[in-house]
Order: structure tokens, then C-alpha cells, then sequence
């Protein structure tokens, strides 16, 4: 519980600051500095005064637990992958905060009761070594799968180290390789050969902040003398690598000229890799007999062929040849591809509905799809489909179904061997699709969650959620690692069994339709993410679903930014938005984390993008003699993604506009906004006790 502080001198600063930025300046600059004496003194103050209040509310301590048991409940599904004969899985539960590695035989995994072998204890490296470790990627080398690189971050931030770790004697390599922190990726080459993309002193990183020189680095040599292999330039975002282990190492560079756009570089073995002549706009998905499988997100020509945007290819490494593997529909959008030892496992999205097929190469070049028999209006994951094996793993889930996970054989007989149980009772709850319309008359389709009778009456306390970016669809799933509160099981537990309604919207800038659906809203084209959301609330308003005094909007990130351009836009919509580690100030924020890696998706605002930009930048179009509802914002000391001065200055201007918010900022946790289970179960009480309170306020009486 936090204290009831009164820091009364950083709490007169905020009340005085002008209104507006004057032209070239901005009088709340000061809150970019994230460890900076007086940005901080602020910070604790607005944490105190929020919650205190958050956290006196009678909804908190009830939600809080109820989050608290679905995030670390042990009936969870242990999803993991499978690698050499064992399925690897991350775990966390209430004893575990940070985390378990571990594995289990694909035997006993199959019959439902792993027996696991524990690799590393997340906790217990905490507390030997006095550190807040918080875990990231493992990379390990294929098909073996012993030689690793784990990934550690204090705090849960972007930079972090890396350590070799060997999974035959479940401990670190004595003398083995290390990285200290940075923004660092690694692959493994052969056993004694790491390809590195760190920090490696000045004029080493791009603009963005990233890599931009790989290096090998062989075993028993100082990171110091590694050898470079490849350079990018400042501008661009990124390079890194890629290593496949088809019959010897087949080594991918990937120069990340923009976010979206990339050029791919091939060598076998360390030789000189030779530029592909893939479109920038592809992705690589792995390898297989020879062939690179990519996924094209804009049409190509080849050879005198036509390939499709949306489709997925096999490139021949040796003759440069290609076949068309899989094209999507207009109705469809392929999400992910798993490479396995002799085929692939496709799982794409039908009008937002998943699908899986297992697809497979006949003797004279012919692929053909043959679909995988798993329940219907729903999501589906790949969890494995790789690992020297075409044994695969994959999930099914939606909003009012916990998930559960089959293992499909080759031969696609589907066997389900996990099913989580509910975490609270949906026999009255239904879930329905349904579309709106934009401006631009495109259908915008949307799910919306509620108890029957609740839906049926109307009016009720709705929160619409959506992300709109970055080709990432939203997806109705019931819960998943790190849940959020947008999650089936979340808000079916801690919003929905308490009268309220929730709405996902499938607005264009995610994947929902393919890239086309994304590149709709990019850059000049922003302005339709919002409509479409601003077009979503309105049809819930014309439908009876919510009124303006009980609609609520929830982002974060890049969905932040959508809620800080709906709320600028249309205050008189919504009566409570909550602006999760966002993007704001978008005249600065190229400058600001690793904003300067997103200019495909936003623009430039130092160059004439700004006159587009300048339009619906949050933190720009903040007004006086507005009445914006009492705004949530959170966000992360130590996001170094998306840097916290956003959140901070949106929330100090939004005082000096004599409007009253809540914020909370977290003192680690990254661009997840919390480092543990325990975090998040805090914030998302907080989160759904905030809509609580604004949107059902004496409606609520009687409600359990």
C-alpha cells in the first residue's frame, strides 16, 4: 500500500506550468530525464496521490486477487516447444515470481503428466547474486539444443546481458561466453561461434539505437576481438542475424532498413553473404531442404511471375528459384509459419477466425495444404511445429473458452492432451461479432462480450480495447503469457461477471485482413486507425450497447497513442480512457527510447510529415476548455522502449489544463510496464477498479 506522501513542492511545480508549449519550447522537457532528481520527486508524488485512491476503492483488493490467482494459477497450460526429444517451458506462479526454465520428454509432456527437469531457477539467481534478474529469450543451438544463450535484463528493460548456459549439466559455462548489457541478439554458428550484434563502442549503433556491426566471435577469444562480418549504416534501424541449421549452418543476415522493410543477406557457413532479391517488405520464417520460406508482405515479381502480397514462398538457396506455398484470400491473413523437419504448419486467420493446415511439398514441386481439424470461431496458436520433428503443438481459445492444446502427428490427427479449466463461470456469457462502419465506408468488424441478460437490457459499462499497428492483430484470446486485461479470462473475471461489457476492435493498422489491413493506416494514413475506433464506439452508442457516460477505452503502446488521439478528438465519447506506456509527443519522439525505429509506421516529424502528424499528435493537440474525461496513464521508469517522459507530460499538461487523471508509473518492469506476475495482477486492479468506479459507479451496488 502506498503511503499518503504530500510532496507539496513538486505538486506546486505541475499545478503552475503554463497552459501550452510555446513554439520551440516545452515547459514540461524536464520529465524526460527518467532518473533525474526532480522528474522523480514528481512521479512519486503523482503515484501517491492516485493511489491512494485506486487502492482505497472497494473493488481493488477483490480484483487484485482474483488477477492474482488467474496469473499464477498451476492449472495453467505449461505451452512450450518442442527441441530434441524434450518440450522446453517457462513457467511463473505465485512461488515462482520470476520464473522457472524448464523441460520435460516429449513422452511424458504427451500424456499430460511432464516430468519435469528444472534448467534454471530465475528466483534463486536473484537472490544468489543480489540482482533483480528478470528473464528474456533463450537461444539455443539446433538441433542439439544444449549450447545457449540466456538472456537476462535488470528490471525487465530492453538492454540486457547474456550468458552461455549448457543444458546437459543444467548450469552456467564457467569461462563461457558473455555479453554485458546492451541492446544485444546473438546466434549461434556451430558450437564454439557466436555472431553478435551489440554495443561495441562509439559509432556502433544506429540512430535507433540497435546494432548495426555484427561480429563473429569465436570461443576462448575476448569479446573485444571478435571480427566483424557485416556493417549497416547509422540510418537504418537494425542488423541482426539468422542461423538455420539445415545440413550446416545457413547463415541469414537481416539489415533492418526500416521497421517493415529489410534486406536479406545469405551465406553458407561464415562466407561472404550475397544479397537476396527478396522484396524489403518480406519475412523469413526458417528453412527447409535447401528452400527459405518467406512470408511477403507486398506483392512480387520474379522470374517473371507474379506472387501475392499476403502469400508464402519458398526461395531456392541454390538456384533461385520459387514456388508459391500458400496464398492467403482476401478473407484471410496468414500469422504464423512453423518449419518442421519435412512440411510446415500455417496458421492464418479467416475473417478473424483461426485456422491451421499443414502444408507439404510433393516430388514435382507442388504444395499442397491439407487442413488440421481443430475447433472452429476461435484463436489458434502454433505453441511448436519445429524442433527436428514434424510432430506440432497447437492451441485453441477464445474469449469464453479456457484454452487447450493438441499434439498433431504428421499424418494430422489432432489428439488434445491439455484443457485449462475456466477461471470463472461463462454459461451466461456469449460473444459476438459484429461490424461497423468508418469513414471511408470500409467494415470495421468488432467482438463484443457480455452476460446475455446485460447485453439484452443495453446501457451497460463497456470497455472497447484495441492496438491498431504494427501488423499485429487482436485476437480474442482467453489468456496467454503476459495476459492483459483485454484477455477473456481477466476481463471475463474481474469486469464482465460484474455487469460490464467488452469490446475488441479490429481496426485497421493490425493484420486482421493481411498486410493490406496494416498498410491502410500507416503514416498519412493514420488519421483511418482512429476513425475506424471512433467508428466502433459509435455503433456500440446507435446499437444501445453503452452510452457515452458508461463507454471506456483502453490502450497501450502503440494502442496509447490511439487513445490519446480518440480522446483529443472525441472527449465527448468516453468517460474513461486508460493510456498505457503510449506515445504522445510525437514531435519528439524519434528522440525519445527507440522511437526512431517506428518512422515507417508514423513518419518523420522532422521532415514535412510533420504537416500530416501534426494533425492528431496527442500531446500537440491537448486543448483548453475541453472536458476530457479523467483520464488513466501508466507507464514504466524504466521502458526503454517507449520512453515514460510521454506518459509524464502528457499527464503534467493535462493539469495546467486544469483537468484532473490518475497515474501510476512502475519502477521497473520495462515495456511490459511490470517485472513480475505480482506487478501485473497490481496493475490490472488497478485498471479495471478505475473503469469500475467511473463507469458504474452507483450501478454497482449489489454487484459481488
Amino acid at each position: 500500500m502506498y503511503k499518503k506522501l504530500v510532496l507539496a513542492a513538486s505538486l506546486a511545480v505541475a499545478f503552475a506550468m503554463p497552459v501550452a508549449a510555446q513554439s520551440g519550447s516545452d515547459p514540461y522537457s524536464w520529465l524526460e530525464e527518467i532518473e533525474g532528481e526532480r522528474a522523480l520527486d514528481w512521479v512519486r508524488a503523482e503515484n501517491a496521490r492516485s493511489l491512494a485512491i485506486l487502492e482505497d476503492d472497494p473493488h481493488f483488493a477483490a480484483m487484485r486477487a482474483e488477477a492474482l490467482a488467474i496469473l499464477t494459477s498451476p492449472a495453467r497450460i505449461p505451452t512450450g516447444a518442442i527441441h530434441n526429444g524434450a518440450l522446453y517451458n517457462f513457467w511463473q506462479d505465485e512461488t515462482h515470481v520470476r520464473g522457472l526454465w524448464r523441460r520435460a520428454s516429449v513422452a511424458s509432456y504427451r500424456n499430460g503428466a511432464p516430468d519435469w527437469e528444472i534448467l534454471i531457477d530465475f528466483d534463486k539467481l536473484a537472490r544468489d547474486e543480489g540482482e533483480n534478474w528478470v528473464s528474456g529469450q533463450f537461444v539455443c543451438l539446433s538441433p542439439e539444443y544444449r549450447h545457449c544463450m540466456v538472456e537476462l535484463s535488470r528490471g525487465g528493460g530492453d538492454a540486457s546481458t547474456w550468458r552461455e548456459f549448457d543444458t546437459s549439466t543444467r548450469a552456467f559455462v564457467k569461462g563461457g561466453f558473455l555479453l554485458p548489457e546492451a541492446k544485444s541478439a546473438v546466434s549461434w554458428v556451430d558450437a564454439d561461434t557466436l555472431l553478435v550484434g551489440t554495443d561495441w563502442g562509439q559509432g556502433s549503433l544506429t540512430e535507433s539505437g540497435y546494432p548495426r556491426i555484427l561480429k563473429t566471435w569465436p570461443r576462448g577469444k575476448a569479446l573485444g576481438d571478435a571480427t566483424t562480418y557485416f556493417e549497416a549504416s547509422s540510418g537504418d534501424v537494425a542488423v541482426r542475424s539468422r542461423v538455420d541449421q539445415d545440413n550446416g549452418a545457413q547463415v541469414f543476415v537481416l539489415r533492418g532498413i526500416s521497421f517493415f522493410d529489410t534486406e536479406f543477406f545469405f551465406a553458407t557457413g561464415l562466407s561472404k553473404p550475397s544479397k537476396l532479391p527478396l522484396p524489403l517488405n518480406s519475412n523469413l520464417q526458417g528453412v527447409l531442404d535447401g528452400r527459405a520460406i518467406f512470408f511477403l508482405q507486398q506483392a512480387w515479381r520474379h522470374q517473371d511471375r507474379d506472387y501475392p502480397q499476403g502469400s508464402v514462398i519458398a526461395y531456392d538457396l541454390e538456384t533461385g528459384g520459387v514456388e508459391l506455398v500458400f496464398a492467403a484470400s482476401d478473407a484471410q491473413s496468414v500469422e504464423s509459419v512453423g518449419v518442421g523437419e519435412s512440411g510446415l504448419v500455417i496458421q492464418y486467420l479467416e475473417n478473424v477466425s483461426g485456422r491451421a493446415a499443414r502444408v507439404e511439398r510433393s516430388d514435382k514441386g507442388e504444395w499442397r495444404a491439407g487442413e488440421i481439424q481443430l475447433p472452429a470461431n476461435g484463436v489458434i496458436k502454433i505453441a511448436s511445429a519445429g524442433g527436428g520433428t514434424d510432430d506440432a503443438l497447437l492451441s485453441f481459445e477464445s474469449l469464453v473458452m479456457p484454452p487447450s492444446l493438441y499434439f498433431v502427428t504428421p499424418a494430422n490427427r489432432v489428439e488434445r492432451i491439455f484443457q485449462a479449466p475456466a477461471v470463472y463461470d461463462a454459461s451466461d456469457v456469449v460473444v459476438e461479432q459484429r461490424f461497423a462502419v468508418s469513414t471511408d465506408g470500409t467494415r470495421i468488424p468488432y467482438f463484443v462480450m457480455g452476460r446475455k441478460a446485460v447485453l439484452e437490457k443495453g446501457d451497460a459499462p463497456t470497455v472497447q480495447y484495441a492496438y491498431g499497428g504494427f501488423l499485429r492483430a487482436t485476437l480474442p484470446v482467453y489468456y496467454e503469457d503476459p495476459s492483459r486485461p483485454q484477455h477473456g479470462a481477466l476481463a471475463g473475471r474481474l469486469w464482465v461477471s460484474r455487469g460490464g461489457v467488452l469490446v475488441l476492435a479490429n481496426i485497421r493498422g493490425g493484420s486482421e485482413y493481411g498486410p493490406r489491413w496494416h498498410q491502410a493506416g500507416l503514416r498519412e494514413n493514420r488519421q483511418k486507425v482512429f476513425d475506424d475506433f471512433i467508428s466502433v464506439s459509435e455503433d456500440l452508442i446507435r446499437r444501445g450497447v453503452t452510452s457515452p457516460g458508461r463507454l471506456g477505452a483502453i490502450g497501450r503502446s502503440n494502442g496509447g497513442l490511439l487513445m490519446g488521439a480518440v480522446v483529443n478528438q472525441r472527449p465527448e465519447l468516453y468517460s474513461a480512457v486508460v493510456i498505457g506506456v503510449p506515445l504522445l509527443d510525437m514531435r519528439r519522439y524519434t528522440k525519445l527510447g527507440a522511437g526512431a525505429s517506428w518512422v515507417a509506421e508514423y513518419g518523420d516529424p522532422d521532415t514535412a510529415d510533420w504537416s500530416y502528424m501534426s494533425k492528431w499528435s496527442p500531446y500537440q493537440n491537448m486543448r483548453e476548455n475541453v472536458a476530457y474525461p479523467r483520464v488513466f496513464y501508466y507507464t514504466s521508469t524504466r521502458d526503454d522502449r517507449v520512453h515514460p517522459g510521454h506518459a509524464r507530460k502528457a499527464a503534467a499538461k493535462m493539469r495546467s489544463l486544469g483537468r484532473d487523471y490518475f497515474y501510476y508509473e512502475n519502477v521497473e518492469g520495462g515495456h511490459g510496464g511490470t517485472a513480475n506476475q505480482g506487478q501485473l495482477a497490481y496493475r490490472i486492479a488497478l485498471e479495471y477498479t478505475y473503469f469500475a468506479r467511473m463507469l458504474m459507479g452507483a450501478h454497482t451496488a449489489g454487484v459481488p
